[in-house]
């Protein structure tokens, strides 16, 4: 995806006063910026992987200040968030491998802002089918080989981003500490209550040399007690 650098009129969110309502999540939306804490938080990504997926021109941000030291000198408009969250769910449910992803990438970046609810995806031996319901044949059209495959819709990844968005201030303080499973999230494995970030991510973080403070970083939305009760789950012993 192409990074197109413009002044930001608007902070993101995170740097707007709390108490303030979250803009309209409209997939147009350009004034709804998020940061790389927020979209880690709302996808599972660690601010490591959106970076190096953005070094290698992946998956860049929407928009970039042309002093990348300063803060939120990158963020994430709606349409960005919406085509991470399909790009990973893509990569690690359905293992679509990296190469194939930048193809289904650059049709998301092309899509114009009205097809987005019109448009479905499916993934099938691997590989991405691109739909689009408005389209005279809406045939199922592969990314790579133009082949017809039917899919299913792109328009509940949008709900259930612009659902997440809503409750990404809504941590109950019940959740800290906690794991759980969550039906739809990382295949169902376990992860930290109130966020899609799983065990697994944090004790590969933890093996890779990490300190308690470093995963936090990485993932801002955990606490000291999320940390310590991920690196101390033991998945077959729970119930």
């Amino acid at each position: 995806m192409t990074s197109h650098k413009k002044q930001r009129t608007n902070p993101p969110i995170e740097a707007q006063q709390a108490g303030l309502s979250p803009p309209v999540l409209d997939i147009s939306n350009v004034v709804a910026a998020f940061s790389e804490d927020q979209v880690g938080r709302i996808i599972g990504l660690s601010k490591g992987r959106l970076r190096y997926w953005a070094k290698t021109e992946f998956f860049k941000p929407s928009f970039v200040e042309d002093n990348p030291h300063v803060p939120f000198s990158r963020f994430y408009s709606f349409k960005d968030v919406v085509a991470l969250r399909t790009l990973e769910m893509l990569r690690v449910q359905n293992n679509v491998p990296l190469q194939h992803l930048r193809k289904v990438a650059e049709e998301l970046r092309d899509l114009k802002d009205n097809l987005w609810t019109a448009t479905k995806l499916y993934a099938f031996n691997r590989r991405v089918i691109l739909v689009n319901h408005s389209a005279t044949h809406p045939q199922g059209q592969d990314v790579l080989s133009k082949q017809y495959l039917l899919a299913i819709s792109l328009e509940q990844v949008i709900g259930d981003t612009r659902n997440d968005l809503t409750k990404l201030w809504q941590r109950s303080g019940e959740y800290i500490g906690t794991i759980q499973k969550q039906r739809s999230i990382a295949r169902n494995a376990w992860t930290v209550a109130g966020t899609r970030i799983t065990v697994g991510s944090i004790k590969r973080l933890h093996e890779d040399g990490y300190t308690t403070e470093q995963i936090i970083d990485e993932f801002p939305d955990l606490t000291k007690e999320d940390v310590e009760a991920a690196l101390t789950h033991d998945g077959s012993k729970a119930a």
